[in-house]
């Protein structure tokens, strides 16, 4: 009996000594950091044994997870960077849409939320898209919403993200109610509901609708009323509430909801600088010129540091140029005429559709006017006449040569346009069964071929080209022999025999064709980069691919997008618009 007691307790101890020892799974490392703030990098603690488990056990899910977490707790924008592209590749390899989805949503977050580069950040949203047609992952769907309403609101179409901000409000508002859900989705949901009004009320704002834009600012502030949870959210709608105080000249008020919002908003520049901007406009309005201008320069400082500006803050700096002018102070006043070229310069790149409705006391010409004026006041006039002269020769022929050059390019798009319409655009992929095949050579030393293997690999060709799997990236002759079963002689002899061109050619000539189709087919083609549009069709290279398309149509895919958008009149977002599919990814807790 001793002995059998004996043996029971070693087996305990045995068993809890292993147990001890057994690997942590991943959702018991998850707990682990799940509660640390953002940015806490205490998290990585445990969340790089999380994910240097998971990179060991090959578990791609687990490791799209662990760099998932990664952005949300790493502290520099360059780690978050880092991190969500380790994020995309890690989905790539889980073969799953919605995890891609999510990982380029992630990265656009970042581009959008931290950085405010909108150009960047619509590709990353762009692809997400692409990727999310077929969830069935609703939550991921507005998330991309969102992020598309926002981007458009930003470039003026105020209508069309209306609409995709009053579907997220009602997906939000839903999930924020559930008691059923998880405590990270609801959490997640009420960001996503507080955000979606947020950017309701921007877009009422551009459309001048006042009613309805007070009548949600005070629904948010209520939401957000001593909430520590939603002090970001909060600070928008004070600063919304701010601005309608302004319009009412209410400026007192105004500059005290104003000084609310900065006291309690985090890491967003650009929504401060519109804080500051009517701050100092309320102080104008008080006649306090001196505390006017301290907030105007805030705004210059926010400008210099980031490279940045909204539209609606350009009048900062016409205020500037006046009060320095007006106080006869030439220095600061070719100072800030500078930074306003600048300004203008970032504006027309970032907000191109938006910044032709903006009014402009003080157009391009005027400035550099008045930017050469200031620099050559105290130089003879005579060498200024000149230099005039001399730049003025140079750009008239400038222009002439770039008429001459836009001409050819136009005429070379409508040539190709003419093509396309006509449908006698055709690319290899029509015209393989066209080919009749040579007959076999029997003093051929090179590669000897049956009609029935050559037949065999047209075919394999035909079906390859069929379904597009040209645009596979790093294909390479030998891999497509191994897919096509055959081997690379013959391949390359059919190729050659068949289309009078080398492997390369054959491959590019496929794949350029087909992205010019699409460019011409489907709209919101146009609005990818020249680099998404080489990933598109399979090409690594951005100058490759700008090569080979001029090679084959005899036109820059630059100059092909930018004649196809004047066609359309402009850029369509019908094709992205009506997606029933968000806010940042920043202060959002994954599940």
């Amino acid at each position: 009996m001793t002995r059998f007691l004996f043996f029971i307790f070693v087996l305990s101890i045995s068993f809890v000594f292993s147990k001890d020892k057994a690997p942590k799974d991943y959702e018991f490392l998850r707990k682990k950091y799940e509660n640390y703030s953002e940015n806490d990098t205490r998290a990585f603690s445990y969340l790089n044994g999380y994910i240097a488990k998971a990179k060991k056990e090959n578990k791609d899910s687990e490791l799209f997870q662990g760099y998932r977490d990664a952005v949300y707790f790493s502290k520099s924008i360059s780690q978050k960077l880092k991190y969500a592209d380790s994020c995309i590749d890690a989905a790539y390899k889980t073969a799953s849409d919605d995890k891609i989805s999510t990982a380029y949503v992630l990265k656009g977050s970042i581009f959008y939320a931290k950085l405010k580069k909108y150009k960047p950040a619509l590709d990353e949203y762009l692809m997400a898209y692409k990727y999310s047609k077929n969830t069935g992952d609703l939550y991921l769907k507005y998330k991309i919403s969102y992020h598309l309403g926002v981007v458009k609101n930003y470039l003026g179409y105020h209508e069309e993200a209306l609409e995709l901000f009053k579907e997220c409000v009602k997906y939000f508002e839903a999930g924020a109610n559930d008691p059923s859900l998880h405590k990270n989705q609801i959490f997640n949901d009420q960001k996503g509901y507080l955000n979606s009004l947020h950017q309701m009320i921007v877009c009422y704002r551009g459309l001048k609708d006042f009613r309805a834009l007070d009548s949600l600012t005070n629904i948010g502030l209520l939401k957000t009323f001593n909430n520590e949870n939603f002090l970001q959210e909060r600070s928008y709608f004070l600063k919304s509430k701010g601005i309608s105080e302004f319009n009412n000249s209410k400026y007192q008020a105004a500059i005290t909801n104003f000084e609310e919002s900065l006291g309690i908003m985090k890491d967003d520049f650009a929504w401060a600088s519109v804080d500051y901007f009517y701050i100092g406009k309320s102080y104008l309005a008080l006649n306090k010129k001196d505390l006017a201008i301290s907030n105007f320069k805030k705004i210059d400082s926010i400008f210099t540091k980031h490279e940045f500006i909204l539209p609606e803050l350009r009048e900062n700096y016409e205020l500037l140029i006046n009060h320095y002018k007006a106080n006869k102070d030439a220095q600061n006043q070719l100072f800030y005429t500078t930074q306003l070229l600048k300004a203008d310069s970032i504006i027309s790149r970032d907000f191109a559709s938006l910044s032709l409705k903006i009014h402009r006391e003080y157009d391009t010409n005027t400035l550099m006017e008045e930017k050469g004026r200031l620099q050559t006041a105290n130089t003879w006039g005579g060498f200024l006449l000149l230099g005039l002269a001399i730049v003025a020769g140079i750009l008239v022929y400038v222009l002439f040569k770039r008429h001459k050059k836009e001409k050819s390019t136009l005429d070379k798009y409508l040539s190709l346009q003419e093509r396309m319409r006509t449908h006698s655009y055709v690319g290899l992929e029509s015209s393989i069964s066209a080919v009749n095949p040579a007959p076999e050579v029997c003093d051929d030393k090179k590669t000897h071929i049956t009609e029935v293997i050559k037949e065999d690999i047209l075919r394999k060709l035909k079906r390859f080209e069929d379904k597009k799997q040209f645009t596979q990236k790093g294909l390479t002759i030998q891999k497509l022999a191994i897919q096509l079963e055959t081997n690379t002689n013959y391949l390359s002899h059919v190729i050659n025999e068949q289309k009078g061109m080398n492997f390369n050619k054959y491959l590019g000539d496929l794949r350029i064709r087909y992205i010019t189709r699409m460019l011409f087919e489907k709209n919101i083609y146009l609005n990818y980069t020249i680099d998404s549009l080489a990933k598109e069709c399979g090409i690594a290279s951005r100058q490759n691919f700008s090569d080979l398309f001029f090679e084959i149509n005899g036109i820059r895919p630059t100059d092909f997008i930018r004649n196809r958008k004047k066609e359309i009149d402009n850029v369509d977002f019908s094709s992205i618009g009506n997606i029933r599919g968000l806010f940042s990814e920043n202060n959002v807790k994954s599940i």
